[in-house]
């Protein structure tokens, strides 16, 4: 959930009162939101940098600083959140946002088939006659690093490049070209860099550096031209110094590059729509040609509208009130949704604001949060039911309790570990493990899924050797199985690991603590309904010194004394006895 930081004085006269911060807090909560922290900027660096830091030109100005749902991109700005505050209070009536006709030749922006290879995707705008004060450029700045890091999934998605249109000259053109041959001036640099160049000089660069890898690997740079060669900027690294905005830019040129186009217009609509509000024009948005690489052609931005039609007792019985259908519009109208009701059809209008709306439940949240969470009627289920514990994590927490009462330490391991842990340590081949892969892992660490509870103790084991003999662990938890019968291709499996490390292995100690642990299942020795162990080899344990747990005739689990090589595979330098069995077959 992103914060943003919004200063208090600015945003109460953007609203047109002053709220104590208890009754912010309160109006934050009936809107769905909340105000996480009040703090300033000064107070900001000491908790960061602590006392010692210089804070002599620190602000001491307050600053709220508020949660804001992630699928809500239009609340991520001080624009955004005060007309959406200000609709919600009845105060204003929602903007109605349009693209107007270019002054002069229309913007064009066109993508040459090379750009294929990296960033296929590219829409633009032009806000006219903007004007900017030093607190709305710094909203615009921090609009557009809130989308960065959020639906641009830190611009991986989409990467958003804001100039002065008043010194480029169009048209504007995509390409993608080699490193070698993109040279200019990066934003707040003196002297011009080859890309390769800029890669090398950004490499150590506090907040740019994370950025690089997204292009650094590919044989050609996307980049932006104007018709006099001018770089724009080099998508997602860094905008070009020659059309940095400034306070007294008038007319800002937009431009987003992305590798998911519908990303793409979500973004330019909430850019645009936010900061319409500061042109010449109110809500108002110049309209570009995109030209695509095959040759078609593209206004943007869309500023979509859209109509939904949903039930106003739908939305009532889901929400747990009664309101008429005009009762229920005007709920939605709060929601900066415009609603009108026909019988008991509500036309709810879309705005290119709202992409978080999707499906019709969405509609019936609004629904709720503008008639108030704590203003619906609590009342008993029409259906009564009485709930109980699921069977397997009851007898697992029974299981618990009783082995943790024969002396053993209970371990909490990772769900997730390497493919030696469950393969080459315990003396098996990968290819015969029923193992779940991860496909892009960020560590060696987390490789798989565990197919067993075996590694997980004997690392814990190994992290706590310093430990008194004997070190007696245990753990009754889920492995994961790849399954090509069940409906995602895996499955769970509760299984009971316990292990018993000591000078000598102690194979009767956790022969006891199976034996207990059927006793208490009340599962007899032997017979058609009993266990009993069957000699078997298994690369995990030392020869003869192995067994099969089988209960009904079928296999369950596996007992024995650990194989030399295994402990030494986990750095264990003492004996170990260890069992393990799915309780599964007991539920």
């Amino acid at each position: 959930m992103p914060t943003i930081g919004i200063k208090r004085d600015l945003l109460f006269a953007s609203l047109g009162k002053t709220y104590t911060d208890d009754e912010f807090q309160t109006l934050c909560f009936a809107f769905g939101l909340e105000l996480d922290e009040v703090t300033s900027e000064k107070q900001m660096l000491t908790k960061e940098q602590g006392d010692n830091v210089a804070l002599d030109n620190a602000s001491e100005e307050i600053i709220y600083r508020i949660d804001i749902p992630a699928n809500r991109y239009d609340l991520l700005c001080l624009e955004g959140l005060v007309s959406a505050l200000l609709v919600f209070q009845e105060k204003i009536k929602q903007p109605r946002f349009r693209t107007v006709d270019p002054v002069g030749e229309p913007q064009t922006l066109t993508l040459t088939p090379a750009t294929g290879l990296i960033r296929p995707f590219a829409v633009a705008a032009v806000l006219r006659n903007i004007t900017f004060t030093a607190d709305s450029y710094n909203s615009f700045i921090d609009l557009q690093d809130k989308l960065h890091q959020n639906i641009c999934r830190k611009r991986s998605l989409v990467a958003i490049g804001t100039h002065d249109l008043d010194t480029l000259h169009g048209p504007f053109i995509y390409d993608a070209r080699a490193p070698a041959e993109i040279k200019f001036k990066p934003l707040n640099q003196e002297k011009e860099m080859t890309a390769v160049e800029l890669m090398e000089f950004y490499s150590t660069h506090a907040q740019l550096k994370q950025y690089l890898p997204i292009i650094r690997d590919s044989p050609v740079y996307p980049v932006i031209y104007d018709s006099n060669g001018v770089v724009l900027s080099l998508p997602p690294i860094i905008n070009g110094d020659h059309s940095k905005i400034s306070l007294n830019t008038k007319n800002v040129f937009i431009e987003c590059t992305a590798t998911d186009l519908t990303k793409a217009k979500v973004v330019l609509d909430t850019l645009v729509c936010m900061f319409s509000s500061h042109c010449q024009e109110q809500f108002t948005v110049e309209w570009c040609q995109v030209v695509n690489s095959d040759g078609q052609s593209v206004q943007y931005p869309e500023l979509a509208y859209r109509t939904e039609k949903v039930s106003a007792k739908k939305a009532n019985a889901y929400v747990g009130i009664e309101k008429s259908a005009d009762e229920t519009a005007q709920l939605l109208n709060r929601m900066y949704l415009n609603t009108t009701a026909a019988g008991d059809e509500l036309s709810v209008e879309i705005p290119p604001t709202r992409h978080d709306i999707i499906h019709a439940c969405d509609i019936y949240e609004d629904v709720a949060i503008a008639y108030g969470y704590n203003n619906i009627r609590k009342s008993l289920p029409a259906t009564t039911a009485i709930g109980k514990q699921y069977p397997l994590n009851k007898l697992t927490e029974q299981l618990r309790e009783q082995v943790a009462q024969a002396g053993f330490t209970e371990a909490l391991t990772f769900a997730l570990c390497s493919r030696d842990d469950i393969s080459a340590k315990l003396g098996r081949k990968i290819e015969l493990v029923p193992a779940v892969h991860i496909s892009n892992p960020k560590t060696l660490e987390f490789q798989v899924g565990r197919t067993t509870l075996i590694s997980g103790l004997l690392k814990t084991l190994a992290a706590n050797k310093k430990m008194p003999l004997p070190l007696k662990l245990f753990e009754i938890s889920d492995v994961i199985l790849s399954d090509e019968e069940a409906e995602v291709n895996a499955r769970n499996e509760r299984r009971i690991c316990a292990v018993n490390c000591n000078k000598n292995a102690g194979f009767e100690v956790v022969h006891g603590l199976l034996d207990r642990v059927m006793q208490l299942l009340e599962v007899p020795w032997k017979g058609d309904n009993g266990y009993c162990l069957d000699a078997t080899e298994d690369a995990t344990f030392f020869p003869g010194r192995c067994a099969a747990i089988m209960y009904k005739g079928s296999r369950i689990g596996t007992i024995g004394v650990l194989h030399p090589s295994v402990l030494q595979a986990f750095e264990l330098t003492n004996p170990c006895s260890l069992m393990e069995f799915t309780i599964e077959p007991f539920v």
